[in-house]
C-alpha cells in the first residue's frame, strides 16, 4: 500500500484542532475550529474522492480517540461506511484497548510495524491529522505522498505539523488547487533531502 497523509493546516502551519473548538483542546489550545468557515462543496466533493482510494486507515492515539468517538454515531454522513468498515491501526505504547472495529493496535517500533503493512497489497495507507506521527514517518522516509489543504487563517498558536527542529525533507509539487471557499489544496511526494544553492551574478 501507498502510505498517504492528509492534512489541514492554518496558514501559519497550525494543524490542532481544525473541527471544533473542543476537538483538541491540549497545551491549552483555545482556537479550534478554524477551518470549517472555508469548508465548501468543491472540497467536500475532493475529500471524498480521496477516502475512496482508501484501503485501511492509520492514526495517532489522540486522533484515534476523536475519530472513534464521533465516526460511529455519524452513520448518516457519506464517509461513514469507508471509515467505520475499513481497517485501522493505531500507533500508540499506551493505548491499551482499541474498541472502533476492526482496530489494530501498532506499538514498539512504529516505523518497522508501518513498513510491514506497506507491503500489504492495497492501494493507499491513509493518515488522517495526527501530526505527530505524520512527522516521524516524514522522518523515517515512509510517506509517498503528503496532501496538505491550507486554510486562509492565521491562528497564532497551536502544534504545527512542521515544528522548529523538525527533520528536513525536500517535496516534489504534483499538483495545486484552490476551491471557492479559499482552501489551497497541495499535493506532494517527499524527494528526500532538501537540496540548498546561494543566489546571485556568480551562481
Amino acid at each position: 500500500m501507498k502510505l498517504v497523509v492528509q492534512e489541514f493546516l492554518t496558514f501559519d502551519g497550525v494543524s490542532q484542532g481544525p473541527g471544533a473548538p473542543d476537538e483538541d483542546t491540549s497545551g491549552g489550545f483555545t482556537r479550534g475550529g478554524w477551518f470549517v468557515p472555508y469548508l465548501d462543496e468543491e472540497f467536500e466533493r475532493l475529500a471524498g474522492t480521496w477516502l475512496g482510494e482508501a484501503d485501511a486507515f492509520l492514526f495517532g492515539r489522540r486522533t484515534y480517540r476523536n475519530f472513534a468517538r464521533d465516526w460511529p454515531k455519524m452513520t448518516d454522513h457519506p464517509s461513514a461506511r469507508i471509515l467505520n468498515g475499513l481497517p485501522k491501526y493505531v500507533a500508540s505504547d499506551t493505548l491499551t484497548e482499541a474498541d472502533w472495529n476492526p482496530t489494530t493496535i501498532l506499538s514498539g517500533d512504529i516505523a518497522a510495524r508501518v513498513t510491514e503493512l506497506k507491503r500489504r497489497p492495497g492501494r493507499e495507507l491513509q493518515v488522517h491529522g495526527s501530526a505527530r506521527l505524520a512527522q516521524s514517518l516524514l522522518a523515517a522516509g515512509l510517506i509517498d505522498t503528503l496532501r496538505l489543504v491550507v486554510a486562509p487563517v492565521v491562528v497564532g498558536q497551536g502544534r504545527r505539523l512542521f515544528p522548529d527542529g523538525g527533520a528536513p525533507a525536500g517535496l516534489r509539487l504534483v499538483s495545486h488547487r484552490t476551491t471557492p471557499g479559499g482552501l489551497s489544496v497541495h499535493i506532494l511526494e517527499p524527494t528526500g533531502r532538501p537540496e540548498y544553492g546561494t543566489y546571485g551574478a556568480d551562481a
